[in-house]
């Protein structure tokens, strides 16, 4: 199987690190014109010259698109994908009880009403040319909600209901709507959270990641948080043309946490 993006123009949000930026790379290798995107001028340049620097198939968009003002200037300038990877995302423990409203709009602004503007602002121009891709990158905790993380997981199983519907009222349009959900991943943002118990323990980061997914996520089959790359495969297989047949998915990239066959 060849994957060619060539003539495609990506977006990917949320892209300076992580799960989005082995993404952005993953197009830009296949032969995309990518567009990343981070909150800052300082990390998106950052980005783009890890990536090679700006060039013909390279841009960067600095701006907070867990915004409405946000996702308003981004579609001024940039009218048009062919595919978009809503990946921008915020996450972090909370007990229920210590979670104010404004954090729950937080979350909520920023996790799923991102990808619902895009959505809104590019579909109609996928439909118009019979193709596009529409990725929402939801979590496993969407359907194993974490019970520090009430208010995270509520956002990404509201990503699911989204992109299963959105991928119902584009039928047979030529545009797909797909969900990618990561489990345990070793992200830069994980490994930070890990180096203190690493350093503590006299471990590498990738043990304590395997030590983490062993004592919170037990019925992983992988037996290890995942790289940025394995998750950043199937979002641009999905992405793809040989992913034309599937649309409307819940596509876990979790290692088999999630206790289920289907």
């Amino acid at each position: 199987m060849q994957i060619d993006f060539t003539g495609r123009r990506v977006l990917v949000t949320g892209s300076t690190a992580g799960i989005g930026f082995a993404a952005a790379r993953g197009f830009l290798a296949a032969g995309a014109a990518v567009v990343i995107n981070g909150r800052s001028e300082a990390s998106v340049g950052a980005a783009l010259a890890r990536l090679g620097g700006p060039n013909a198939s390279l841009a960067g968009f600095a701006g907070d698109l867990g915004t409405e003002a946000g996702c308003a200037r981004l579609t001024a300038e940039h009218p048009g994908f062919d595919v978009v990877i809503n990946n921008i995302g915020v996450y972090g423990p909370q007990d229920f009880f210590d979670v104010p409203d404004s954090e729950w709009e937080r979350y909520f602004q920023t996790n799923v009403m991102s990808g619902v503007r895009l959505a809104r602002a590019y579909a109609p121009r996928m439909v118009d040319q019979g193709w596009g891709r529409i990725v929402f990158v939801s979590s496993e905790s969407a359907i194993n909600i974490p019970t520090d993380m009430i208010h995270y997981g509520f956002t990404k199983t509201s990503q699911l209901a989204i992109s299963r519907g959105l991928a119902k009222r584009l039928a047979g349009t030529g545009v797909t709507v797909n969900a990618v959900l990561p489990g345990p991943t070793l992200s830069e943002g994980v490994a930070e959270l890990l180096e203190g118990d690493a350093g503590r323990k006299g471990v590498s980061v990738e043990q304590a990641a395997t030590d983490f997914v062993a004592a919170h996520r037990s019925s992983s089959i992988l037996r290890r948080a995942a790289t940025v790359d394995e998750v950043a495969n199937m979002i641009l297989y999905v992405s793809s043309e040989q992913a034309s047949a599937t649309t409307g998915a819940a596509l876990r990239v979790d290692g088999g946490v999630v206790d289920s066959i289907v």
